[in-house]
């Protein structure tokens, strides 16, 4: 049932409170971040239900947190963030999602809109060539089993000594897009077989690739930090571990669902399956989740390598691609954070949310340490993007995490209906925005009136002070699986 908003006590207006007495087995509060507008959308699903759940999860630090792009997901909202006690709590798979990592990457070109836009169309047809899209799509990055296990523990790196990037950029991935503690061996081989052939893929559902211009700059000087101007031409990537996070993601919540009685856990909802983060059982988990994260970040650059070849076909040989930054969506991570009076060690679940950290922080690239972590939160096609800046106040409110997008606002079979592909791609081609997409339900299932209004999801977190906007991205050209 979802809940009633008299039950949401308002904190100012971009915070809703949902105190832990409201529930009984809630061992802290659940804090949900939106404004008026964005609530009356929030409450029709059971996302708010769910954060509440998440404050159900043994050892729990601070808050079960909700960012504006909260919608309802598995077990976890999407768009949820949770912290728990590295010794003594648990992790818990739905806290990742499916598809681990899950990001975006951020390359910035040396063309401005105008010299793009008399050869968009073949631009993006090249792209749409050499980036394969849809749910079977296999990439043209050979690769063996013995190359597969490599790449989940190296990560983006190795894909660069192959030849498919540059040595700079892996300094600008988060985690310099190789997660520690990755083994290859927590991975099953099903999942192995899914994800062997799919190296620089797209895949389908939300994920795209996406040649946008800069609209807008709000802070010149940060913006001149990141490499950012006015009218420069940029390329949005977002997808993730394909087939094979899905599938690590599907075997561990099998194992989790088998232990949790061992452990003596019991939950109000059996999608918040997890163990104790410490367990065997725990480690494995953050094993193999740490090497489908390095999968992900791998795929992304092998997808840089061919936008690169892509707009040297068509731009000439004087194309370039700078990597600005790669953020991952769907992660946990061990981090040190402030809790009330102590510092403490940490396991954060970000699903569906984006690291958001302020200016001196060790963990962002050095010529960002100045100005603060680039934060990439894409729209739905045809809607804007945005960069942003990460700042002290989300460390100090929400383990320094934002919102990852604009969120859904209907089912995908809701977004369907009574819609045509064809009516869908013009209306996008009237407002200068050309598509291509490997199926019908690709374009129907993410029209933009199926998400929630992005202007409005980064305004609050850019009141509430857990960003700041730097830069307003829209788009030109858009594949789609």
């Amino acid at each position: 049932m979802a809940i009633d908003k008299s039950q949401l006590r308002k904190l100012d207006d971009y915070r809703w409170l949902v105190p832990r007495a409201t529930k009984p087995g809630m061992l802290t509060d659940a804090l949900i971040y939106a404004d008026q507008r964005l609530l009356e959308q929030i409450v029709t699903d059971l996302s708010v239900e769910q954060a509440m759940n998440v404050a159900f999860l043994p050892g729990i630090v601070g808050r079960s947190l909700a960012m504006p792009d909260i919608h309802q997901g598995y077990g976890f909202p999407i768009g949820g963030v949770a912290a728990t006690d590295v010794h003594k709590g648990v992790i818990s798979p739905g806290g990742v999602g499916f598809d681990i990592n899950c990001g975006v990457r951020l390359l910035a070109s040396n063309f401005r809109r105008e010299d793009v836009l008399p050869r968009l169309r073949e631009l993006v047809n090249q792209l749409f060539r050499d980036v394969p899209s849809g749910t079977g799509s296999e990439g043209f990055v050979k690769c063996s089993f013995q190359d597969l296990n490599e790449v989940l523990e190296r990560g983006a790196g190795w894909v660069v000594e192959r030849g498919f990037g540059e040595a700079a950029d892996v300094e600008f991935c988060e985690e310099s897009g190789r997660m520690a503690g990755a083994e290859h061996s927590k991975v099953s081989d099903r999942a192995k077989q899914r994800g062997r052939t799919q190296l620089g893929t797209l895949g389908s559902g939300n994920h795209f690739l996406e040649v946008q211009y800069v609209e807008k700059i709000f802070e010149p000087e940060i913006g001149s930090q990141f490499g950012l101007e006015e009218s420069q031409v940029v390329v949005l990537i977002h997808c993730g571990s394909r087939g094979l996070g899905h599938q690590v993601c599907t075997d561990y919540l099998k194992v989790m669902n088998e232990a949790m009685r061992r452990y003596a856990i019991s939950l109000p909802d059996r999608q918040l399956a997890c163990v104790p983060s410490r367990s065997p059982e725990g480690q494995d988990y953050l094993a193999a989740m740490a090497a489908a994260a390095n999968f992900a970040w791998a795929n992304r650059q092998a997808i840089t390598h061919f936008a690169r070849r892509s707009f040297e076909k068509v731009l000439g040989e004087g194309a370039r691609l700078r990597v600005v930054y790669d953020v991952a969506h769907n992660i946990a991570k061990r981090e040190r954070h402030r809790v009330g009076e102590t510092e403490e060690e940490v396991l954060v679940h970000r699903k569906g949310a984006t690291r958001s950290f302020p200016a001196g922080s060790a963990f962002i690239p050095r010529a960002y340490r100045d100005a603060g972590q680039p934060v990439l939160i894409p729209g739905s096609m045809g809607t804007a993007s945005y960069v942003l800046v990460g700042t002290e106040r989300a460390m100090e409110e929400t383990f320094g995490t934002v919102c990852h997008g604009a969120g859904r606002a209907m089912s995908r079979t809701a977004a369907k209906k009574g819609r045509d592909a064809r009516v869908e791609t013009k209306k996008l081609e009237d407002h200068g925005i050309l598509l291509r997409a490997e199926t019908r339900d690709g374009i129907l299932e993410e029209v933009p009136e199926a998400y929630k209004d992005i202007d409005a999801v980064v305004d609050v977190v850019h009141c509430a002070g857990l960003a700041r906007k730097v830069a307003r991205l829209r788009p030109m050209g858009v594949i789609k699986g």
